[in-house]
């Protein structure tokens, strides 16, 4: 079996939106995805990965997957990285037609039948086109579907957390400290935006208790005295974990929130690769670490990730607020992986406009999300996606 053609697939609603379609002479065609920056992506799949991967055998992918990102644009998760990801994963979608396998049969079986997922509560609309998330392109639109979350939460958290108690999901993630990072530069929090912020937490203990698990997401805005001030200031609430309270890609950072605080500090899905989670596992006592499969170099580097925090004793867990695909190849793995800890679902995306463009999604039941049986990830791009009018392909063969 040969690589014939690359196709890449991107839709003006959702201009951060990336795919691609990896074509063999034996029929298979394999989906990949990744997200933010497409035309650098699609830039580096054309001019680099195609002249490379065309006429290869596309079941070689650990060989491909050490080659295709070339020799700059190695380390975290740039263009070249993304693109590589979103091929990645291609071919694993192409080994399992090939032999009529789920992919997470091909990554050594399954060790459990679902996983655990928890909303990220974002809305409809959240970075849908934005080039960087901020305050001001956070996306509200309450009369886009019931779940606008992340209106909800700065608002009505205590509804939030009914409303998914009510699903069988008994785990989200909120992010109310941003405005006040932006204000300093992540410098500094008043005691006034620190109380303010706290309110979301509050009103979910007083309204559901511990029935739900919170996660803090503080998006890598702060210095490390100020994230130490927030995480302190939050240990009163027993959350599950706090995520991302200054860079990942500086071990000694994290590591001095680490030690600081008693809540578990979780991070690392802006990374890529295992070279950079192997420093953030050795040198932070990490309470999980997160990654993201189309930005940190696909299933391959993803099964490694996740045996190097088994190793060490980590739990392990995907992000997923990107698009259909990810979370697919992201349920592949959480079925494999034993040190799997929980999957990141938005709630939004997954019963609004994700169901628009693939041919199905992995089932979720009573906050379980299941993979899908079929051979490979078992979902392609809805048929009529490259006939729509804001559809722009390109195609090396």
């Amino acid at each position: 079996m040969k690589v014939t053609a690359l196709e890449t697939i991107y839709v003006d609603e959702h201009p951060n939106l990336l795919w691609v379609q990896v074509h063999t002479d034996e029929g298979p065609v394999g989906l990949g995805e990744t997200y933010f920056g497409a035309d650098a992506v699609e830039a580096h799949i054309h001019e680099f990965v195609a002249p490379y991967l065309l006429g290869q055998d596309p079941l070689h992918i650990e060989r491909h997957a050490q080659r295709m990102t070339g020799y700059a644009g190695r380390g975290g998760s740039g263009a070249e990285m993304r693109g590589t990801s979103a091929v990645e994963i291609a071919l694993w979608d192409i080994w399992g037609q090939f032999v009529d396998q789920p992919i997470y049969q091909l990554l050594g079986g399954a060790s459990r039948d679902s996983v655990r997922v928890y909303n990220t509560c974002a809305g409809y609309q959240y970075v849908r086109k934005a080039p960087a998330q901020t305050t001001a392109n956070f996306g509200l639109d309450s009369k886009a579907g019931p779940y606008e979350d992340l209106e909800g939460f700065l608002h009505r958290a205590d509804e939030v957390a009914h409303s998914l108690l009510e699903m069988g999901i008994n785990a989200m993630k909120i992010w109310p400290f941003d405005f006040a990072a932006e204000a300093s530069g992540g410098t500094y929090i008043s005691n006034q935006d620190l109380k303010k912020a706290i309110q979301p937490f509050e009103k979910i203990r007083h309204a559901v208790g511990d029935k739900m698990e919170i996660m803090a997401e503080l998006h890598s805005l702060w210095n490390v005295p100020t994230a130490r001030r927030i995480a302190e200031a939050l240990e009163e609430f027993d959350l599950t974990w706090i995520e991302d309270p200054v860079r990942m890609d500086d071990p000694s950072q994290a590591a001095a929130i680490c030690d600081a605080v008693q809540t578990p500090i979780a991070g690392g899905e802006l990374l890529g690769q295992r070279y950079q989670f192997k420093q953030l596992v050795e040198q932070a006592r990490m309470g999980v670490v997160i990654m993201d499969l189309v930005w940190g170099g696909g299933l391959s580097e993803g099964r490694k990730v996740a045996s190097l925090c088994d190793s060490h004793g980590i739990p392990f867990a995907a992000h997923d607020c990107t698009g259909p695909v990810a979370l697919t190849a992201s349920t592949h793995l959480a079925l494999h992986a034993p040190n799997m800890f929980i999957q990141e679902v938005v709630r939004a995306f997954y019963y609004g406009w994700y169901g628009e463009l693939v041919t199905q999604l992995p089932p979720i039941e009573d906050g379980f999300i299941k993979a899908p049986t079929g051979p490979g990830l078992d979902i392609a791009l809805n048929p009529d996606i490259t006939k729509r009018k804001d559809a722009r392909t390109r195609r090396s063969d």
